[in-house]
């Protein structure tokens, strides 16, 4: 796993990496998500198999869920809730026409409750306090994964 780190002016700081395996995403998941807080919301997006649910399942892994591997994608119950040091709300937006089907499914309700991992969130059209994660599969199969949030301390993985 190689990492680079740049720091903006307005305070965002902004990581890219090259995962090369499953295990490297997770374990670059699972590194960000250590220090979290409880309150943090993480905005995933990424084409269809680029390994949003492999990062979620690494958030999971490093926020304390006993069993990460249980983590599977919510695309048909859209919202999934797993008791770990926090609770993690993971949200799969990929269904959904709209913001008016993500404030249907009550949103809201989630914040401040702990962790909310969304994947497909290029759906939200509206701005939230987020760590921005954005995976893309490069042509030999790795992925760059970009990460983007307000804080410093959130973003050493």
């Amino acid at each position: 796993m190689r990492g680079k780190h740049q720091v903006k002016a307005d305070r965002m700081q902004e990581s890219e990496y090259i995962t090369r395996s499953d295990s490297e995403t997770f374990d670059l998941a699972r590194k960000l998500s250590e220090k979290f807080q409880g309150e943090e919301v993480v905005l995933l997006t990424g084409e269809l198999g680029a390994g949003k649910t492999v990062f979620t399942k690494g958030l999971a892994a490093g926020l304390g869920l006993t069993n990460p591997h249980e983590v599977c994608s919510p695309s048909f119950t859209l919202i999934n809730i797993y008791p770990a040091r926090v609770p993690i709300v993971h949200m799969d937006l990929y269904r959904l026409s709209g913001p008016s089907d993500i404030f249907d499914l009550g949103w809201e309700d989630y914040l401040g409750r702990g962790v909310i991992v969304v994947e497909w969130a290029e759906k939200m059209d509206f701005d939230v306090p987020a760590i921005r994660v954005t995976i893309r599969v490069e042509a030999d199969e790795s992925r760059r994964i970009r990460i983007s949030g307000p804080s410093d301390a959130q973003l050493r993985a």
